[in-house]
């Protein structure tokens, strides 16, 4: 399974550096690499040198950086795409400092990239050392995971000089540190997933096996040249001795695929597993590339990106195929099966590993796997696209994803479009906004305060009056962070409501809550995203302050919003909360707050229209008294 394709990564360039101590031969083995012969006379520092693209089969150009102990040597080898290190082998201590500073310093400078160890003047070297290479480099290489290869050469007499720099070429194109684990001398999980997901796209029949017409489509689409039948009997009998599981009456199984992968790299042909993992979409990080995944076009802020009605109804296709016992909600493992061809499982990582809906037994409910779905595009789009590929969707990309309409639009019109809305909670601490956040989930009310650190996301899916469905997206704002979070001046644009919780038995609370209140009404008045808000008066079970009470409706007045929503989470009366949120987000036009400020800009912009519209109005009467003036002109000149 392999062929001379061949493929770039997309590279159009590959940058070199070259370093090690003083005197072990580097301005020698690039003269020697470029001129294929030796010089005597090299200079120190040679300049940058280009091997051009047909030196090596991948035909990627190499730039080569010589360099000294210039102060530029930390740029350069910052700028770097490979390091080769070199040391000499008729001076055993240049290679004991490879380990001693070299590489350190690579480390250092966070030059996170692979490293090939070249040991120059091999025609020098003492006859009567007996260690061999990789003797000698066991140790180092076991410590220091970056080196790719380790080789030997001699610029006088071109032994293996250029085999230093397509190595390094190599290392960069079809990279060892993504795909196998030198440790423990396997294939990653990573690799093994697109493996994963390559075998289950070539199984057309989907019988499990790769038929030997299905091995040929492959190694066509991936080598551009077909098999043998003599070549497949050959790769199937080289899999079957090694792992009997890895044929069966049908073909090659997907144990046997993966197989082959990992004996081609342990033989070091790691440039057969790139050309098929390059050849269905996937970059060095064993991802499906940017330019596989048609995001929609360029979206102003208040402007954000859901799923179609087509790929929320695959994803419900999806669930109910993995939900093996049909209870109506996935298990941990179930889960873990439905993203075994994708990178990694997209939800055990904030904040979507705490975000929906599961059940008593910790299983996702279709609600709660729709819900995360919602709540990953709106956040990331390109992941949410990505691993809908991973899963199979085979509609057009394009259809999956849809941009919504601009907030300000929606306000105007006094009707909304979306199907998720994003909600923003503020208060202070101990107001109840986590309890808020985990009653919309159903959990239970917990008397243990621990307060929100870190990004804390709620989302769940409403059920309206008529069937309808929206998906709510709550995120709570812990309240010293506020002040960041407010610092970028578009950040409210991407939200429909915003909530504004206090404790209704602290008038503290109250203060604090009114004083976010206005900050975030101040701030959409002042960008022009005005955010439809509701204050939420919560902990209605205990003694309500008067004075907060009194205050709390006399702001809403002042504001022009509706009356707080008295809630107690702990005694379970909800007040139809969320529902209102959903209410607040489908009517924008409503519960926005004006702030005295933004009520004098607004009649100061009022006047200097209204003053415009007389100014236009009389400029077009005098325009019609003067066209009409010289009509008449016209008419007393002709009579006479």
């Amino acid at each position: 399974m392999a062929g001379d394709f061949s493929v770039s990564g997309g590279r159009t360039d590959i940058r070199v550096v070259v370093a090690g101590d003083r005197g072990t031969g580097k301005s020698s083995l690039i003269a020697a690499a470029a001129s294929e012969s030796f010089n005597e006379n090299v200079p120190p520092v040679l300049p940058p040198t280009r091997l051009p693209a047909d030196y090596y089969p991948d035909r990627v150009p190499i730039t080569i950086i010589d360099t000294s102990s210039s102060v530029r040597l930390s740029e350069e080898l910052k700028r770097a795409d490979v390091v080769v290190l070199t040391y000499a082998c008729d001076q055993p201590r240049t290679l004991s400092r490879l380990t001693s500073f070299w590489l350190l310093e690579l480390r250092r400078l966070e030059v996170n990239v692979p490293v090939i160890v070249a040991g120059c003047k091999l025609d020098l070297r003492d006859e009567n050392q007996q260690m061999s290479l990789e003797q000698a480099m066991a140790p180092t290489m076991q410590q220091f995971r970056e080196i790719e290869t380790c080789i030997e050469c001699s610029a006088a007499t071109l032994v293996q000089v250029p085999d230093v720099f397509y190595y390094a070429q190599k290392a960069v194109l079809h990279p060892t540190a993504p795909l196998f684990d030198q440790e423990s001398q396997t294939l990653k999980p990573r690799c093994v997933r697109a493996l994963k997901r390559i075998f289950v796209l070539c199984d057309i029949d989907m019988d499990g096996a790769l038929s030997d017409t299905e091995l040929n489509k492959f190694q066509v689409k991936c080598f551009n040249t077909p098999l043998q039948p003599a070549e497949i009997v050959g790769v199937k009998q080289v899999v079957q001795d090694r792992i009997p599981e890895g044929v069966n009456d049908l073909g090659l199984t997907s144990e046997g695929f993966i197989f082959l992968h990992a004996l081609f790299i342990e033989r070091g042909r790691l440039e057969t597993t790139w050309a098929v993992l390059r050849k269905f979409g996937y970059g060095n990080d064993v991802k499906l590339r940017d330019d596989c995944l048609p995001l929609p076009s360029k979206r102003a802020p208040d402007q954000s990106i859901e799923l179609t009605s087509e790929a929320t109804e695959y994803l419900r296709g999806i669930f109910r195929l993995f939900d093996i016992d049909n209870d109506g909600a996935l298990k941990p493992a179930e889960l873990e099966d439905l993203f075994f061809t994708a990178p990694e499982s997209p939800w055990v990582v904030a904040p979507y590993n705490d975000a929906a809906e599961r059940t008593s037994l910790g299983n996702l409910s279709l609600n709660g796997f729709l819900s995360e779905w919602a709540l990953m595009t709106l956040l990331d789009p390109r992941n949410s696209l990505a691993n809908l590929v991973y899963l199979g969707y085979g509609g057009e990309l394009a259809s999956a994803l849809r941009v919504t309409r601009r907030r300000a639009i929606d306000r105007k019109k006094q009707l909304t479009e979306r199907n998720v809305f994003h909600c923003l909670v503020f208060g202070p601490k101990s107001a109840g906004k986590s309890a808020l956040l985990n009653s919309f989930l159903g959990r239970p009310f917990s008397d243990h305060y621990i307060p929100t650190t870190g990004e804390h996301y709620a989302t769940n899916i409403i059920d309206q009056l008529g069937g309808t469905k929206k998906t709510l997206i709550l995120r709570e704002i812990p309240e010293d962070r506020t002040k960041r979070f407010l610092s970028n001046k578009e950040v409210l644009a991407t939200y429909d409501v915003a909530l504004f919780l206090y404790d209704s038995s602290d008038e503290h609370s109250w203060k604090r809550s009114k004083k976010l209140l206005l900050e975030v009404a101040r701030q959409g008045e002042e960008s022009g995203y005005r955010v439809p808000s509701l204050l939420i008066a919560a902990k209605d079970d205990l003694d309500p302050y008067p004075v907060a009470v009194q205050d709390s409706i006399k702001v809403c007045q002042e504001l022009g919003m509706e009356v707080p929503i008295r809630i107690s989470v702990k005694s379970g009366d909800l007040s139809n909360v969320f529902l209102k949120i959903v209410y607040a987000a489908e009517h924008p036009h409503l519960s926005i707050p004006e702030t005295e400020s933004g009520r004098k800009r607004r009649h100061h912009w009022q006047l200097v229209n209204n003053s415009l519209m007389f100014i236009s109005v009389g400029t077009a009467v005098a325009v019609i008294g003067l066209a009409a003036y010289r009509a008449y002109a016209a008419r007393k000149n002709a009579s006479n």
